[in-house]
């Protein structure tokens, strides 16, 4: 790519933006101005927030562009190389000898899939938000680094579970809906004052960071692993990644009480 090239891929991507962002504060001043009819304080700030807003989208989205997707589908495709797979698995190069791969084969897929859900997800700025105002809300009964660790470990385990099925092929739908069944069994047994919150770090984990990592890597995936297709199997790495968090922090939160109720319960009895 040449600097020409960069800086047009730059100027149409700011146009982007502000097409995309334009509505956004339409409806903000139309509101402020048209029905609450008061001046919006701070004019000056508020238009200097807009545009680095816009700036700061537009280099996000060619840092995706330029990095992270990129990234992402080379980490897949290097991972599920025929030749490295062979050199890991111990498999005979030779075109005639090579024996069809298993879904034990791609364990290292499995491992770069968990580490980089985990990664991400403590990374996620939406989440130390969330777990901040939690805590704080709470009056430190929620730990951020509690809350924070449980929710990027559901992602993780989320995210190889997803690999592991583009790999074997698996309908999504029966992953989904066994899902739904153990965060509704868990939702009725859970400490109540964690469950609104368990529901929403499912999607603050869909985020700025987080999503396009995964997608990357699933798309990467479905187009190296012979017989998947990118559209029918390359999606669907984001759903685990919402729903998983939910059972990890609902269980974080059951742990929590039973090691609470553990230990009042030996302070009686001493």
């Amino acid at each position: 790519m040449t600097f020409i090239d960069m800086l047009n891929q730059i100027g149409a991507t700011i146009v982007t933006t502000f097409h995309d962002v334009l509505p956004i504060a339409a409806i903000l001043f139309g509101f402020q101005f048209a029905v609450i009819r008061k001046p919006l304080p701070n004019i000056g700030r508020v238009l200097m927030g807009f545009l680095w807003v816009l700036v700061g989208l537009s280099l996000f989205l060619i840092g995706l562009e330029w990095a992270l997707f990129p990234l992402g589908r080379l980490m897949a495709q290097q991972l599920t190389d025929p030749g490295f797979l062979a050199s890991v698995n111990n498999i005979e190069v030779l075109p005639d000898t090579v024996r069809e791969l298993v879904w034990t084969d791609y364990y290292w897929v499995y491992l770069f899939a968990f580490f980089i859900g985990f990664a991400t997800t403590i990374a996620e700025p939406s989440l130390i938000a969330v777990a901040i105002k939690a805590n704080e809300v709470s009056g430190g009964a929620i730990g951020i680094w509690g809350l924070r660790l449980s929710v990027a470990l559901g992602v993780a385990i989320g995210i190889s579970l997803g690999c592991y099925r583009i790999v074997v092929g698996d309908p999504i739908h029966w992953y989904i809906m066994a899902g739904y069944v153990v965060v509704v069994l868990q939702t009725l047994v859970a400490p109540k004052l964690i469950i609104p919150l368990a529901y929403d770090s499912g999607g603050v984990t869909t985020s700025t960071v987080t999503v396009p990592l995964v997608a990357a890597l699933g798309l990467g995936l479905a187009e190296t692993v012979p017989g998947r297709n990118p559209i029918i199997d390359g999606f669907g790495l984001i759903a685990f990644a919402s729903l998983f968090p939910i059972m990890s922090v609902m269980a974080y939160a059951q742990i929590s009480q039973w090691i609470s109720t553990r230990d009042k319960k030996s302070q009686q009895t001493s």
